[in-house]
């Protein structure tokens, strides 16, 4: 299960521009909390503190304990907006948790056992079709990651979503049941060995 992360906030007073601006300029990044039938809390975190936190990789499949005014409120990142020029981090917002919410998150695929595939030994090129799935999960059970074992896959195969094995309690968000996850293809080289016989027949 992804690490919970804990994110110290103060409540934001004043909307707009403006005061956004003015918190930016303060190493403030203007966020919200929404959801769980609750009105949204208009809030501000610290950009370093925000920004040491995305950099872990797998800030948007985390739970974040948000800290407000002597309360805890349980979340999960849905979106943050970046500067198109600086990166630097504008806006955040999170979803507030109840107990047992199901959520949707991205979650991370890590393939295993390179060297156990014939067709990569053979030179074949693992193509990534995608690198992370839309899962649905219990909030308190958001996988780290998914791991695809490559042991035995050789040049032509395929991996589909339905070929993998979900942790307990974990389905598929996407809903193609034969969506495509990665390729084994073969490089130029072994392409032309392998398939262009003209010149030899010749």
């Amino acid at each position: 299960m992804s690490d919970t992360l804990t994110l110290p906030a103060e409540s934001r007073e004043r909307a707009g521009k403006g005061a956004s601006r003015a918190l930016r300029r303060d190493g403030r990044v203007p966020a919200v909390i929404y959801g769980g039938n609750e009105a949204p809390v208009a809030i501000h975190v610290e950009e370093k503190l925000l920004r040491r936190q995305l950099g872990t990789g797998h800030f948007f499949n985390s739970v974040i304990e948000i800290e407000l005014g002597g309360a805890t409120l349980r979340t999960l990142p849905k979106d943050v907006a970046f500067h198109p020029v600086t990166d630097r981090p504008l806006h955040a917002d999170f979803l507030r948790l109840g107990e047992h919410t199901v959520v949707h998150v991205n979650v991370p695929v890590v393939f295993t056992n390179e060297a156990a595939s014939p067709g990569i030994k053979r030179g074949g090129v693992l193509n990534i079709v995608h690198h992370d799935l839309d899962l649905v999960c219990d909030a308190d059970a958001i996988p780290d990651e998914i791991q695809i074992d490559l042991t035995g896959l050789d040049v032509g195969s395929s991996i589909h979503i339905g070929d993998i094995k979900l942790p307990a309690g974990v389905k598929d968000g996407s809903h193609e049941k034969d969506m495509t996850i990665a390729t084994i293809v073969a490089p130029s080289g072994l392409r032309s060995a392998e398939g262009d016989t003209t010149k030899t027949e010749a």
